[in-house]
């Protein structure tokens, strides 16, 4: 393993990934961090393969030995652990309270990882939240359901306000589901309690992703979801991008609500008809729909190894200055990306439209033939069959394109 970081700055910091993300791992391969992936067993052929420092551990198996991981990283000399998906959010706590002597770090970790929580933290901190509580089982949902409307006046014959589920744990769209009356909670699999219930918020939906580094946001970007699950982009139109200093503020207020000293965080807000702003949730880890991908598309910079920056305890903050671009006014464009998911019930083959390949913002896809015939039924948000990413000059062209695409048949 040392031959692989022989071309690496011993003065900066040693990191361990954990995760398997080729994206993460290409960023650190031209970067100047040493660097172990730390990955389940499957992941170690291809890493011999292709010299990819690595080191193999299964984060779905809690045991006595968890925290052999930490001391392994320990004696290795790494000094920092960066955790890659939802999943690995609370070993990078745990490690990390090993690795820079902090326990809070492993306590804090769980606050990014349980979504009530979470909610009750930012409660704490004076941060405006939906109401929220806990269901153990259908008939938690249904009081909850009818309490909300009931609070909202709701007379007889009234359309019910939707109310959200989400799972505690999980990330992004993974188990949420919309609610509006009590036959619906029928559908609900047994195995999906506890979930966190929330209230429904009529508002404007989008996500930040904040690199924060001794307290502070050095880097700030506000992703404009045009239907959420389906499409989003960067950066985001001047109508939202006004209530940039309002977003920054809140930040501020997560980081010192949360103590965040140093890391990434990727929280989700709602901005309602008379300006005020919500707080949804937060993520310590990269977002989801390849956001990472559309910064660097959009301004040129590596937002992994931005990543990086603000995890590793040797930076620098002349290194940070130097390495991200201004907000909105250093983009060289606006990227996009849009979730395919078949609107038939049956598929036989892969078929891009004319009307999106031919468009000047078609950059390129990632979506590939059908699989099977049949498609499965559509639970929650589910999961997207691929992504189409777009790149121009204008952010209400993009909009309109991505939404455009809600209407079109890929899979015929």
């Amino acid at each position: 393993m040392e031959a692989l970081l022989k071309d690496k700055n011993p003065d900066k910091g040693y990191v361990a990934l954990l995760g398997w993300a080729p994206g993460a791992i290409e960023a650190m391969d031209d970067f100047d961090r040493r660097y172990v992936v730390v990955a389940p067993p499957w992941a170690e052929d291809y890493s011999k393969k292709h010299d990819i420092p690595y080191l193999p551990w299964d984060f779905e198996r809690l045991n006595d030995r968890s925290m052999e991981i930490a001391q392994t990283l320990k004696d290795m000399g790494v000094d920092v652990a960066i955790p890659l998906f939802e999943e690995t959010v609370e070993w990078a706590g745990a490690i990390n309270s090993v690795l820079l002597d902090n326990p809070r770090l492993f306590g804090q970790s769980i606050l990014f990882r349980d979504k009530a929580l979470m909610k009750r933290r930012a409660q704490l901190g004076g941060i405006r939240v939906g109401i929220f509580e806990e269901a153990h089982d259908r008939e938690d949902v249904i009081r909850f359901l009818k309490r909300v409307n009931q609070t909202l006046l709701k007379l007889d014959g009234d359309p019910n306000d939707p109310i959200h589920l989400k799972a505690f744990d999980k990330a992004g769209c993974l188990g949420h589901r919309v609610i509006r009356t009590p036959d619906e909670v029928d559908t609900i699999p047994d195995d999906e309690f506890p979930v966190l219930m929330e209230s429904h918020l009529d508002g404007w939906e989008f996500a930040v992703e904040a690199w924060i580094w001794d307290g502070k946001i050095q880097f700030l970007n506000i992703s404009e979801y045009v239907t959420l699950g389906y499409s989003v982009f960067v950066p985001a139109t001047p109508e939202l991008e006004k209530y940039r200093p309002a977003i920054t503020a809140q930040i501020e207020r997560l980081i010192k609500t949360f103590d965040i000293q140093f890391g990434f965080v990727h929280p989700e807000y709602f901005v309602t008809s008379d300006g005020e702003m919500y707080f949804g949730e937060v993520a310590y880890r990269p977002p989801g729909f390849k956001v990472f991908e559309l910064l660097e598309r959009a301004y040129g910079f590596n937002a992994y190894q931005g990543m990086v920056l603000m995890f590793d305890p040797r930076t620098t903050q002349e290194e940070i200055d130097n390495f991200f671009p201004e907000a909105v006014k250093d983009a060289k464009g606006v990227a996009g990306c849009f979730g395919v998911y078949p609107r038939r019930r049956v598929v036989s083959t892969l078929e891009m439209p004319a009307e999106t390949e031919n468009h000047p913002y078609f950059d390129f896809h990632e979506l590939a033939p059908p699989r099977e015939e049949t498609v499965t039924k559509r639970t929650a948000f589910g999961t997207h069959w691929g992504l189409i990413y777009f790149f121009g000059e204008d952010t209400y062209t993009m909009r309109d394109l991505l939404k455009a695409q809600e209407e079109l048949d890929f899979y015929v």
